[in-house]
C-alpha cells in the first residue's frame, strides 16, 4: 500500500505489473501507521471474508483525465458483475462527447490503475467474456471473480467468464 499520507495511493499485489508504477517513492509513506491504510486492510479483510465491505477508504487517483474517467468507471461496476472493454469505451466516449473511443485504449487505462481490488479492475473482461489484460495476473482476475460469485473456465484460446445469471458480460 502506499498513501500521500491522508489518502490511498497505491495497493498492489507483489510482482504486479506496473508496481507502483508513476509513484512518486520519495514522498509516498509505505510502512507509516495511518488510518487509510487501517481502513483498508479491514476493507479487504471484509472482502476476502466474502462479507460487503462497504464503502471504499479515500483514495486519490493520480493519472490523466482520461485514465481517471476510466477508474471512476470501474469503481461503478458492482461485484459479481463484468463488463467488456468495449462497453467501457462506448461509455467514455459519451463522457466525453465524442463518437467512437477505442477499447484498447479503455484498456491501457484499465491495466494502469494504481489501486488493485478496491478500483475493481478485474471485472472488465475482453470480447466473450475473456479474461485478458490484467496486471495482477490472469489466475488472480479468475480467483476475484470466482470470489465475487463469477465462474470461469479454461479454454484452449485461455481464461473466460461462464456465463452466469448473477454476473453480465
Amino acid at each position: 500500500m502506499a498513501s500521500d499520507g491522508e489518502m490511498l495511493t497505491g495497493l498492489w499485489f507483489d510482482g504486479q505489473k506496473y508496481d507502483r508504477a508513476g509513484l512518486d517513492v520519495s514522498s509516498a509513506l509505505t510502512k507509516a501507521d495511518l488510518l487509510v491504510f487501517r481502513e483498508t486492510v479491514d476493507w479487504l479483510d471484509g472482502y476476502f471474508a466474502g462479507k460487503e465491505p462497504g464503502t471504499i477508504p479515500c483514495v486519490k487517483m493520480e493519472g490523466s483525465p482520461f485514465q481517471r474517467l476510466v477508474w471512476e468507471l470501474l469503481c461503478t461496476i458492482p461485484s459479481g458483475t463484468v463488463v467488456s472493454y468495449g462497453e467501457l469505451a462506448q461509455i467514455c466516449a459519451q463522457r466525453m462527447g465524442i463518437e467512437h473511443m477505442s477499447a484498447q485504449a479503455v484498456g491501457g487505462a484499465v491495466g494502469r490503475n494504481r489501486i488493485s481490488v478496491l478500483v475493481p479492475c478485474h471485472r472488465v473482461v475482453g470480447t466473450n467474456g475473456a479474461l485478458t489484460g490484467y496486471a495482477g495476473g490472469v489466475e488472480r482476475k479468475a480467483w476475484l471473480l470466482a470470489h465475487e460469485g463469477i465462474p470461469t473456465e479454461n479454454t484452449a484460446a485461455g481464461v473466460r467468464v461462464l456465463s452466469t445469471e448473477k454476473g453480465n458480460r
